[in-house]
């Protein structure tokens, strides 16, 4: 039997899964300024401090930087084409 959700469901069970297995980083600030946007800092200090390797965003300014210090950002959709799609077959 397969179970087919919408999709405003399945974004809400996606954040309740993250919600409760997330840790919480207290990442330090980056020495030097990253992205075109200073409010984007935060999102490269975060997953390099924790080692995450992998940001998914549609934000322009972070879509720029990304390899830098090997950590990937990628769009929603580039997300689900790569790591999602063909999976529930």
């Amino acid at each position: 039997m397969r179970v087919v959700l919408d999709p405003n469901s399945l974004v809400s069970a996606i954040l309740d899964v993250l919600a409760v297995n997330s840790p919480i980083i207290n990442a330090p600030p980056l020495p030097a300024p990253v992205s075109a946007d200073p409010g984007d800092d935060k999102f490269l200090a975060a997953a390099l401090a924790s080692g995450v390797r992998l940001i998914v965003s549609g934000d322009k300014h972070l879509l720029k930087v990304s390899g830098w210090q090997a950590i990937e950002v990628m769009t929603p959709r580039e997300f689900v084409n790569e790591h999602l799609a063909g999976a529930d077959s």
